[in-house]
């Protein structure tokens, strides 16, 4: 009996709508936990006489309602069963794998060529075989193994839909209906129900016995067997599509993409990837990893092998070819520690020219290094057997891995890297909240257009888009009619929001992108204060860098963007869907979980990967068009947000103990190290030794100015006034914006010129209009912004001329009167100071 699942299809009992179970492990432990079923030897259709065989597969419910159609069919069916019949075999499945077919490009040749054995036979019906063999494939008469049944030439046509006619139509009716419900393109939805039905022509049985392992053998075989040019290769759809159905359990992978799972590798694996040729200095780095795998975790484990295996000893036997110990002589040590602080890189000209740079993690390759000399030194006092032969001398002193000017060198480039783009965070926040809110309108917009139509949003006008296909992707698509570009507004709405996302949070929260990604609805907690019970929403950081948790204060502005997303990700359904992603540094698929940076694709839900974040932002900014001190287009890393946070923190108040536990440093230091202010202190102690030194300094050494001097200095205030008002230009400096009055933020408009300015708004107003009619574009465009730059001025005249008719009270002291009265009121006084 089944139940009904999260879209109204059937479930088997039970089996748990909301998710799966937890699964863990490698693909070939998931392999051997889920097998396929085997192919069966022999079955009771398969086994049927001629007679039986012919009378089934030409009767209902294979017959045709077309009797020409039919009468092809049946001229096909009867030539494929007088070839096979001719094989050896017991079974109609022996003689089918003794014919040989599997094995050939074009079965067919096989027909022919026992047809023209045969003399007198005829060769007309030769043209339907493959109709014939479809009716034998669908009656189950024969079972043609997976991999003959994706390549064969020719492949049977419209097998899923003679399945449906035939075998299982419900089954297949129903997974139609649902990749209709769950927007799947005509092509995905054709590949998935051939998929399924090459299951059951091969397996047997009906859409609800496909096993798990099944599917997973049917994309192994796939993966071998098909090309990039076949459509949707290697697509893992219809497993979605049978779970979601209900094919399978509750205990079952979510997705197909837990079967590619490598694993952690082993630490022999970590080595041999560099190709060692030497096998006991192999050996000693396999055991030593082995000693430190328990302390680490498996990312630090492969940078560690990277940097013992590639850049030290593969290193070596590249330019030492035959070197066997780990006791270095002095040059041969001094060589390596010079290649290793530098990197070599083809250079981007295109001439094979060499390009050597400095390697900013060269010192902690010699650190690696020395710490692994040590460690073998110091575990050969426990186990000499086993470490005393390779304790050596350390080719790596003490001086040689000291960071100190290093971490100078980087605290100084972070630095200026920090101050760089602090600036620039406020354009980019405001960009892809406009970004963000344009792109809902448009897609709203054209959701209310009908096909064809023009509709207008957020001032761009578009035309709808007419689709060949009914059956869509659940996308929508607007074509622009200025330049005919069509835009997949769906992906421009989901990629503005969640680069909005991106960004609110990175810089509200300071956390790092893995924490991001693995933001969960679980990381939505409350904490009621003890002493006035109110509610405190906090932000739960699961452990990653430091294995250790924190809590963060969920501000108002954090808690908009969470609502947000929650709202989105949610949709229609009582709870947040489970998703599973795969931990890059861990090299493991995590359980599902409630993700909060997920979208829904087809019938599943996927985690929002930190690639097409990583896309989405040097999208934002490219669009923005900001420009690094170097005239390159400036770029984010994910961990810039995490300094612009720490920094922004600490200069508005924020204790720099807070702010370590707030980032979840270890150390101040480190927060600290982020930390990319100038030295106020500094600022402030030159500031005031420059005045004291003015103070010493003897009057001989401040002269009169000359008559020249002071004319020059009065005539640059005399050439500061203009027609709207006066330049605020400093003293000696030319106006750098070409006397373009109404646009430069250094004009003080006079407002008893405001009959001029507005004298000029018409005419701009007037202009505008002329050349909007004439098409002139960029005159209009340039007249817009000095038509603001005008609106703008006049502003400021009114408020201006507000300020100087108001009074503002002083509160002036009364005075006691001759008769010992105090006076109370206070006169009242113009705001441009003068008492009357």
């Amino acid at each position: 009996m089944r139940t009904a699942g999260r879209h109204g299809w059937p479930l088997q009992a039970g089996a748990n709508p909301g998710g799966p179970g937890e699964l863990t492990g490698t693909g070939a432990e998931l392999l051997a936990a889920f097998p396929a079923r085997p192919a069966a030897v022999s079955w009771p259709a398969t086994g049927a006489t001629r007679q039986q065989v012919l009378g089934r597969v030409l009767g209902p419910p294979f017959a045709l309602a077309h009797p020409f159609s039919q009468q092809g069919r049946r001229l096909g069916v009867v030539a494929v069963v007088n070839w096979l019949e001719a094989q050896p075999g017991g079974s109609w499945q022996d003689r089918w794998m003794a014919s040989g077919a599997e094995a050939r490009d074009d079965w067919r040749d096989l027909v022919r060529n026992w047809r023209e054995d045969r003399p007198g036979a005829p060769g007309r019906d030769l043209a339907h075989i493959g109709a014939g063999l479809l009716v034998l494939i669908c009656a189950d008469v024969i079972r043609p193994g997976i991999r003959w049944l994706l390549r064969c030439s020719p492949a049977p046509r419209n097998l899923a839909a003679e399945m449906a006619r035939t075998r299982d139509a419900a089954a297949l009716a129903e997974l139609g209906a649902l990749c209709e419900s769950g927007s799947v393109g005509t092509d995905a939805r054709r590949v998935a129900l051939s998929r399924i039905a090459i299951i059951m022509a091969a397996k047997g049985g009906g859409a609800a016995g496909i096993t798990v392992g099944d599917c997973a053998e049917l994309l192994t075989i796939a993966a071998e067997t098909l090309t990039a040019a076949d459509r949707h290769p290697h697509s893992p759809f219809f497993y979605q599509l049978l779970r979601t159905w209900g094919a399978f359990g509750d205990d079952v992978p979510a997705t197909m993409r837990v079967f590619s799972g490598r694993g952690q590798s082993t630490c022999e694996q970590l080595i041999d990837r560099y190709r060692i040729a030497c096998g006991p200095v192999r050996d000693v780095l396999v055991d030593y990893l082995a000693e430190r795998r328990m302390s680490l975790d498996f990312s630090s484990l492969r940078n560690l092998a990277y940097l013992l295996g590639k850049l030290f000893w593969a290193d070596l036997e590249a330019h030492q070819p035959g070197i066997s110990s780990l006791r270095l002589p002095r040059d041969v040590a001094a060589a390596w520690k010079q290649r290793v602080m530098t990197r070599t890189a083809a250079a981007s000209d295109g001439r094979g020219a060499q390009i050597v740079t400095a390697r900013l993690n060269g010192r902690s390759v010699m650190t690696a290094v020395r710490a692994f000399y040590l460690d073998i030194a110091e575990w050969a006092d426990d186990d000499p057997g086993r470490w005393g032969p390779h304790a050596v001398r350390c080719p790596v002193s003490a001086s040689d891995v000291s960071h100190k000017k290093d971490r100078a060198q980087r605290k100084s480039r972070t630095d200026q890297r920090t101050r760089e783009r602090l600036p620039v965070l406020p354009a980019l926040v405001s960009w892809t909240s406009t970004r963000r809110n344009a792109a809902a309108g448009l897609l709203q917009a054209a959701r209310d257009a009908p096909a064809g139509s023009l509709f207008t949003a957020g001032g761009q006008t578009l035309r709808r888009a007419v689709m060949k296909t009914t059956t869509t992707t659940g996308r929508i698509w607007a074509d622009d009619p200025g330049t005919g570009k069509r835009r997949d507004l769906t992906f421009e709405e989901h990629r503005g929001f969640w680069t909005w996302a991106m960004v609110e949070v990175l810089r509200l929260t300071g956390i790092r992108i893995e924490e991001l990604t693995e933001l969960s609805h679980h990381s939505l907690i409350q904490y009621r204060l003890p002493a006035t019970g109110e509610l405190i929403p906090l932000l739960q950081i699961t452990p990653s860098k430091t294995d250790e948790e924190r809590l963060l204060v969920i501000s108002p502005d954090l808690a908009d963007v969470l609502s947000a997303i929650m709202r989105r990700i949610r949709g229609q359904e009582p709870a947040v869907p489970l998703v599973v992603s795969y931990d890059k540094n861990e090299r493991v698929y995590n359980p599902p979980m409630p993700l909060l940076f997920q979208w829904p694709c087809r019938l599943e839900n996927r985690p929002v990967g930190e690639t097409s974040l990583r896309t989405y932002l040097d999208d934002a900014l490219a669009a923005i068009g900001v420009k690094d001190a170097s005239g390159r287009p400036l770029r984010y890393t994910f961990h810039d947000f995490r300094r612009l946070f720490i920094t922004d923190a600490i200069m508005h108040g924020m204790p720099p103990h807070i702010a370590q536990l707030v980032a979840g440093h270890r150390d101040i230091n480190t927060t600290m190290g982020y930390k990319a202010v100038y030295p106020e202190e500094v600022i402030n102690g030159h500031r005031a030794f420059i005045a004291r030194r003015r103070a010493l300094r003897p009057a001989a050494e401040y002269r009169v100015p000359t008559d020249e001097e002071w004319a020059e200095f009065l005539g640059h205030f005399e050439r500061r006034k203009v027609a709207l008002g006066d330049c605020g230009r400093s003293y000696d400096t030319p106006c750098i914006h070409e006397h373009s009055c109404l646009r430069c933020p250094l004009l003080r408009p006079d407002p008893a010129q405001r009959p001029r300015l507005a004298e000029i708004c018409a005419n701009l107003t007037a202009r505008i209009a002329e050349a909007e009619a004439a098409r002139w574009l960029g005159e209009a465009e340039g007249l817009k912004v000095s038509l603001a730059g005008a609106r703008h001025k006049l502003t400021q005249m009114d408020q201006i001329s507000a300020r100087r008719s108001a009074t503002v009270n002083l509160g002036l002291p009364g005075f006691a009167d001759t008769a010992g009265r105090t006076a109370t009121t206070s006169p009242a006084v113009p705001a441009t100071g003068t008492i009357r």
